[in-house]
């Protein structure tokens, strides 16, 4: 066993060394996020984009750090300046991807940001727009797990809205998670989110 130490020490050595320098930023921004720290894993994707403009992912991913800062944020000024610029980040992962149905989920969240904040001023505004998204995605990509869990969470939280039974979507959402158990990203950076917060929603669907 000790024999076999040096020699898998240097086999890890050599795929760190052969990696580009973009499969290197990205590890690295991931691993700030993971540790707390998503504003400097925001300036390197940031960064990241800027180099490699044929590159989607790391556009997305401001996106979606931006996203996820505007749900908890009570300052109008604070919350348009973040989905401006996930605005701005996802219309440039769409270029470079187009009907990418990953940046189509990422699109519907940065409309239901908004919706969120304040639903009498956007609801109208873009809850048919996200809703029309989140089919466009669903024909493209029937299997892929966000797609098919995001689209019920929305239709979930729409029911419930206009005080309707939710309990149709639950089904859906119960796909996902098998969806999620069998999914292969594309790459190692792609995105492979949800199937926690699908387990939750499931679990409050059998209360």
């Amino acid at each position: 066993m000790k024999k076999l130490l040096p020699i898998v020490f240097a086999l890890v050595a050599l795929l760190v060394q052969g990696q580009t320098p973009f499969e290197k930023g990205m590890q690295k921004a991931f691993t700030l996020w993971e540790s707390g720290d998503m504003n400097a894993a925001e300036q390197l994707f940031e960064r990241i984009a800027k180099a490699e403009k044929d590159q989607w992912l790391p556009y997305y991913y401001v996106a979606q750090i931006n996203s996820l800062k505007s749900w908890e944020e009570k300052d109008a000024n604070v919350l348009k300046a973040q989905l401006d610029k996930a605005q701005s980040y996802i219309d440039q992962a769409k270029a470079i991807s187009p009907k990418n149905p990953e940046i189509m989920v990422m699109q519907a969240h940065i409309y239901t940001n908004w919706v969120a904040y304040d639903g009498a001023t956007y609801g109208m505004k873009y809850g048919g727009i996200v809703s029309g998204i989140y089919s466009e995605a669903h024909a493209l990509a029937p299997n892929n797990p966000r797609v098919v869990y995001n689209k019920a969470e929305w239709e979930m939280g729409s029911a419930r809205y206009f005080g309707k039974d939710t309990a149709p979507y639950c089904k859906d959402i119960e796909k996902s998670i098998e969806l999620f158990a069998n999914f292969k990203p594309e790459s190692p950076f792609a995105p492979n989110w949800g199937k926690e917060r699908a387990e939750q929603v499931l679990a409050e669907c059998k209360k």
